[in-house]
């Protein structure tokens, strides 16, 4: 039973500054204060910039913090000592699938994490098998990475970070790369491992409609958090949206032209389905 009010990643007074920086330039984050709990999912929005992979790469131990601190599980990621432990327990997922394949078969490449921790023969072979009835990609594993689909290869990766039995995965824009059905393919399995295994998402999306799905978005801008709520309070303010160069998902742009031009649409509306339902509700009562 996944406690959802457990922190499993937990950021203090975070700051990171890149070595070489001008003399003056920001910080790329500064006095990040922020809790992921165990089976949440977080987006992560915000404009080119903002330090949305860098805190990713924090969370994971990629880089260390330049000020404040980050725990996983309560252990720092400062500590050398620490760090497999921490990637074990937060999975990254890159943008580009093609980083993170590195064997000839996919079920090679499932099984890469797992013999790094020389675990053994069996065990490996039966983690491999479950991910991917899981993730199903039992009748590719004899296949070669680089003849899959772009939305393939990320199950693959996601494959490979779900048999290190990780408690978070994080996500660097991993459906930038794909067409419309890649992308269906990798949100609907990632919220699927979110729903029914109870891991730990924390998404950096410029999409809006792959945000929605969060129980909580959070906005970054030039390196601070600015603003955090749910996808309804989040994605519906177009005026903090439109500040940023970022968009609301298309039912929120579209119900504010609509209203523009006199509809009498209730405030909040997310999606498609929920702005179809107002629209026929105002056809019955004219």
């Amino acid at each position: 039973m996944i406690n959802r009010s457990e922190t499993i990643i937990e950021a203090k007074a975070l700051a990171f500054s890149y070595p070489g920086g001008e003399a003056g330039s920001s910080p790329a984050l500064s006095g990040i204060n922020l809790s992921i709990h165990r089976g949440e999912y977080v987006a992560l929005l915000g404009p080119n910039g903002s330090g949305k992979t860098t805190l990713l790469k924090l969370f994971n131990a990629l880089l260390a913090p330049s000020d404040g601190e980050v725990r996983v599980e309560g252990i720092s990621t400062v500590e050398e000592e620490n760090i497999p432990r921490i990637r074990r327990t937060c999975g990254m997922i890159f943008q580009n699938p093609d980083n993170q394949l590195v064997a000839t078969t996919v079920e090679e490449d499932i099984a890469f994490g797992l013999e790094n921790l020389a675990l053994p023969s069996a065990e490996i072979r039966q983690r491999v098998e479950d991910v991917a009835r899981i993730l199903g990609l039992e009748a590719l594993l004899r296949q070669q990475p680089h003849l899959l689909s772009g939305g393939e290869k990320q199950r693959v990766a996601i494959a490979g970070v779900l048999a290190m039995q990780p408690g978070c995965i994080l996500m660097d824009e991993p459906t930038a790369m794909l067409d419309p059905a890649g992308r269906r393919d990798v949100i609907d399995t990632v919220r699927r491992l979110n729903s029914e295994q109870g891991i730990a998402v924390v998404h950096v999306t410029h999409f809006p409609g792959e945000a929605a799905f969060a129980d909580r978005v959070i906005i970054l801008s030039q390196g601070c958090l600015i603003r955090q709520g749910t996808p309804q309070e989040i994605l519906t303010d177009l005026n903090l949206l439109h500040d940023l160069g970022l968009q609301g998902t298309t039912a929120v742009e579209l119900a504010a032209l609509l209203r523009e031009d006199g509809f009498l649409l209730p405030p909040k509306l997310l999606n498609s389905r929920e702005l179809v339902n107002s629209l026929c509700s105002l056809e019955l009562i004219s």
